[in-house]
């Protein structure tokens, strides 16, 4: 720091002007719902170790996984007051701030995982991410974590749409995935994640819809031993800091955190892609049925949700299906 004598500089503290205490180490703190070992926690953690050693130990992180620091919501709001500094956030929390994230949320805007990937890898991933960074949610988003596929699992098999009919299922507390699963036919109940395990076996609720790692790690399969693979909504999740914390970093370790954020997208892909399979393996043992449906009816029952709620996103949502 230039600690040239004007009026500025006189004022400020002399600890600014000595070498070496410019920049004090900072420990950041990481939350994640996700248990140790899940592909989120351990990219992140990957990433933390990276930043650490290329900022000479001026940025520290710390892992709270497991949900340790209180639900997704919980820990959203304190990123958002800088009390937590970093964690990966589902989209439906970020839905009603940026109502651009919605376009992502929509039942089956994604063709495949594949398809999904190529759109958070290209502009519209960068877009996405600006957007929810100039929002007012107080968080700079840098990059994607997959949230792999999300399918039905129930008590009960669902092996048609009818199946579905007056079904309980829990969604992520969002106005459109409850439409998405009322249009199904079944009644969308929001809910925390933490509350699933006990909903099912007390029969709050008859299923829910989620990927194969989050059913085995939470073992909801215990009490829902069928899988329907609907695959309604593939949803990419923004991997952010808090936008206070975020401002007390220099430009250089900004642009660290950004470059490290970014090879943790590719990193968790790979450890999503391994997880998913050994879960899904894991399921069968433990005697959970893999159904494969039919999706054309519930593409076809979920287009008025789409039209609902795509009409603001016409555009994008015309550049996502354009994407090949």
């Amino acid at each position: 720091m230039n600690c040239k004598r004007t009026l500025l500089a006189a004022a400020l503290p002399l600890v600014f002007c000595l070498p070496g205490l410019a920049q004090a180490a900072m420990t950041l703190k990481m939350a994640e719902i996700h248990p140790a070992g899940y592909p989120t926690v351990v990219a992140q953690e990957h990433m933390a170790k990276k930043i650490e050693e290329a900022t000479n130990g001026e940025l520290k992180f710390q892992m709270f996984a497991g949900g340790v620091l209180g639900s997704e919501k919980e820990v959203v709001e304190q990123v958002q007051i800088g009390a937590v500094q970093m964690t990966r956030v589902s989209l439906g929390t970020i839905g009603p701030v940026v109502p651009d994230v919605n376009a992502f949320n929509m039942p089956f805007i994604f063709r495949d995982n594949q398809h999904m990937r190529k759109v958070i890898d290209g502009e519209i991933g960068q877009e996405i991410l600006d957007k929810i960074t100039n929002s007012e949610f107080n968080m700079v988003a840098l990059a994607w974590m997959d949230g792999g596929v999300r399918n039905l699992y129930t008590k009960k098999p669902v092996r048609k749409i009818e199946d579905l009919k007056g079904m309980k299922i829990r969604v992520m507390g969002n106005p459109l995935f409850v439409d998405t699963l009322n249009a199904m036919g079944a009644n969308g109940v929001p809910m925390n994640t933490g509350e699933i395990f006990s909903a099912l076996q007390t029969g709050v609720i008859d299923g829910a819809e989620n990927n194969p790692p989050t059913m085995l790690e939470h073992n909801h399969y215990q009490n829902a031993k069928y899988y329907s693979l609907t695959g309604h909504l593939i949803l990419p999740e923004p991997l952010v800091i808090s936008k206070t914390t975020w401002e007390k970093l220099t430009p250089e370790q900004q642009e660290l955190v950004k470059k490290y954020a970014k090879e943790a997208q590719m990193e968790e892909r790979k450890l999503w892609d391994e997880k998913s399979a050994s879960s899904e393996a894991k399921l069968k043992a433990a005697g959970v049925e893999f159904i494969e449906v039919d999706k054309k009816p519930f593409y076809d029952a979920t287009a008025p949700v789409r039209e609902k709620y795509g009409a603001p996103f016409a555009e994008l949502i015309k550049r996502i299906e354009a994407v090949q």
